[in-house]
């Protein structure tokens, strides 16, 4: 009996919509990066694109908890000297609260080429709209206790 190896045309690629209202950070972005990698297909293989796209909605109000709102770092660097800038995550909630979304799905993606792919099937979205309509993205189930208490 040969092993059941798939290939990159074979499988359908499905079009979820979250809503990150009330959602706390992490367990929200162990949901999403299962789901954009594919783990929940039987035909998963991890060294393939198996997954599906993700459309989050509503990053503003996604919840962290205990003290990182003022502990937790975000930082980028340029390049140059001097070049470090460090954002602490309430600021950053502020200001682009995407970023946070997809820096905590990024970390929980492979590293390389897979993963650089992977991630841009990622959309996130500060408010309710998104250009991804057309799609018709189904909402995705969140088990209850990635729901802030």
């Amino acid at each position: 009996m040969k092993t059941y190896v798939p290939k990159l045309g074979e499988t359908a690629s499905d079009w979820w919509l979250v809503d990150a209202t009330d959602l706390t950070l992490g367990r929200l972005a162990t949901v999403v990066a299962s789901r954009l990698r594919g783990k929940h297909k039987p035909t998963f293989t991890p060294y393939l694109d198996m997954g599906d796209h993700v459309v989050v909605v509503n990053a503003e109000k996604i919840i962290l908890t205990g003290k990182k709102p003022f502990q937790k770092l975000y930082r980028r660097y340029s390049g140059y000297p001097g070049g470090l800038r460090e954002e602490r995550a309430v600021d950053l909630l502020r200001s682009r609260p995407e970023r946070i979304i997809e820096e905590a799905v990024w970390g929980m993606l492979p590293k390389g080429p897979l993963g650089r792919h992977i991630v841009r099937h990622l959309k996130v979205y500060r408010g309710q709209a998104h250009p991804h309509a057309s799609q018709n993205p189904q909402p995705l189930p969140i088990p209850d206790a990635a729901r802030a208490r």
